[in-house]
């Protein structure tokens, strides 16, 4: 019954930044109402020319590696940050959309606590280098 739990959220999770990664780039989702302040960061961000590509396309090869299967924890870690990113705009910036980051962050720990034995390497206190 776990893997299956598991399977179905690391299915949904892929499949929601796979459909927010094709929208940074096709745009066929409404953009949501926000503030003045969010606005104005968010032009400032897409202003740069790179940064919004550069997250959609994390969002996109992350879902899918998700979606498929394939270095699942690696897709874990990598889309961290630009969860940490989104969730601080939302938190600071516009609160509106707290809600629906909330549930994808008890997404993102039920699949990070799933494949927890993976990470225990990257905790290591006293690592010996390969010399």
């Amino acid at each position: 019954m776990k893997e299956k739990v598991h399977m179905g959220v690391r299915l949904f999770f892929g499949v929601a930044f796979i459909v927010f990664g094709f929208n940074g780039f096709f745009s066929f989702l409404p953009n949501p109402t926000m503030s003045e302040k969010a606005g104005s960061l968010l032009q400032a961000f897409a202003a740069t020319g790179y940064f919004f590509p550069m997250i959609k396309a994390i969002e996109l090869f992350t879902g899918l590696l998700l979606v498929f299967n394939t270095f699942a924890p690696f897709a874990c870690i990598l889309i961290t940050p630009v969860m940490i990113g989104i969730t601080t705009i939302h938190l600071f910036l516009n609160p509106d959309g707290l809600p629906m980051m909330l549930a994808l962050h008890l997404m993102h720990g039920y699949l990070i606590y799933g494949y927890q034995s993976y990470y225990r390497g990257l905790f290591a206190s006293n690592a010996k280098s390969f010399s």
